[in-house]
């Protein structure tokens, strides 16, 4: 598997974690950048933010059109197939970047994992089941990816070294691509298996809002700080 093309920003020197943060659905890496300075990050607080650029793939929903996707849909239908193959091969590629981040000295334990949408289901399968523990997890407009592979622990990994990792997960209320229960069904699944889940909903559609970036703002300063 080729290394993942990415979009890299740092706010400082020396930056104190990363935070890795996939795409949606058709995006790229660019899709988040501007999001950098929207954070408003004090200058005590130096990040590294990776963007990563999903392979290009068909998509069976778009008439197989060829576009950036973490992996096929093949049905807007709740019980439909799932492109298991392409939610793992994308798992992989998020595992590599933070592994690439570790082996040039960023601990496991100072990364974020995050993702919009599609992204957003790649970041909950991967670091939920990644073997070191991580900073955080954020969610963003998603859902909880292979339900069958999740039933109160994570079966692929029981070590569950990310039980207790801090998650933020928010939704749109008016999403007419991932209506809001999809997320919220997620996020108690999570809870009910006794994850920490720090739950946001906002009056947007599939969308980032302002208030929703300044909630990732404050979460972000409680994960790499400790501030409430």
């Amino acid at each position: 598997m080729s290394a993942a093309e990415t979009v890299e920003i740092e706010t400082g020197a020396k930056p104190a974690g990363t935070v890795i943060w996939l795409h949606g659905l058709g995006a790229n890496g660019h899709d988040f950048e501007p999001i950098v300075s929207e954070l408003r990050l004090p200058d005590s607080l130096a990040l590294r933010f990776v963007f990563p650029h999903a392979p290009v793939r068909p998509v069976t929903i778009n008439g197989g059109m060829s576009m950036r996707a973490w992996y096929d849909i093949f049905s807007l239908e709740r019980d439909g197939p799932v492109d298991e193959d392409g939610i793992r091969d994308s798992a992989a590629i998020l595992n590599a970047l933070i592994a690439r981040e570790q082996a040039s000295g960023v601990d496991a334990s100072n990364i974020v994992v995050a993702g919009f949408s599609q992204g957003g289901a790649i970041a909950l399968h991967a670091a939920l089941r990644y073997p070191e523990r991580l900073a955080g997890l954020m969610a963003l407009s998603t859902y909880l990816p292979l339900l069958s592979y999740f039933a109160g622990e994570i079966v692929d990994n029981p070590a569950a070294a990310n039980a207790d990792i801090p998650i933020f997960m928010a939704h749109g209320r008016f999403d007419p691509v991932l209506p809001m229960p999809m997320g919220r069904m997620s996020a108690d699944r999570l809870i009910e298996s006794g994850f920490s889940v720090e739950w946001h909903d906002y009056p947007m559609a599939h969308a980032v809002c302002a208030e929703e970036i300044e909630d990732i703002r404050a979460w972000l300063l409680f994960v790499y700080t400790g501030a409430e």
